[in-house]
């Protein structure tokens, strides 16, 4: 797997999407956040790791607005 700093990663058997800080040749080093706020930082190895697609939330917003204005016209 090819990961380089600012990738997002999940464990092959599920939990929190994680970023990718540094990334070695068997290990990434990752950081998420946990449920109350806490930031945390662990150094996995690849095998256990899936890199994972995020969808920009801008983007969402730009679709709804798209929506709206085409809703409008057909009114």
């Amino acid at each position: 797997m090819n990961l380089k700093p600012g990738d997002v990663v999940i464990l092959k058997s599920g939990g929190q999407a994680m970023t990718v800080a540094e990334a070695r040749a068997d290990d990434a080093v990752c950081v998420w956040m946990g449920e109350e706020g806490d930031l945390f930082r662990e150094t996995l190895p690849l095998a256990v790791l899936e890199a994972i697609e995020v969808e920009d939330e801008d983007d969402d917003e730009d679709e709804d607005e798209d929506e709206d204005a085409e809703s409008s016209k057909v009114a």
